[in-house]
């Protein structure tokens, strides 16, 4: 008597579906789900914003990010 695992065909039922998002059939153009590309620009997003927190002091040394300085008086209306 043998014992059968039935992890083997799920497993194979699953390559089945993950096969099906990657290698679309011939006919249909490559396209990529809508959430996943709204998952990427926000992630990089806030990948953005870390990046700029963490390193504010040295953009602060070079120019690229002023804080409190204001606006300039000889700008302003009387």
């Amino acid at each position: 008597m043998q014992i059968q695992s039935k992890a083997l065909p799920q497993s194979f039922s699953l390559r089945r579906s993950f096969q099906s998002f990657t290698a679309p059939d011939q006919g249909r153009a490559e396209t990529s789900h809508p959430l996943l590309i709204v998952s990427v620009v926000v992630l990089l997003t806030l990948f953005a914003i870390v990046q700029i927190d963490l390193h504010s002091a040295q953009l602060q040394a070079i120019g690229l990010l002023s804080h409190g300085t204001g606006i300039d008086p000889v700008f302003l209306s009387p």
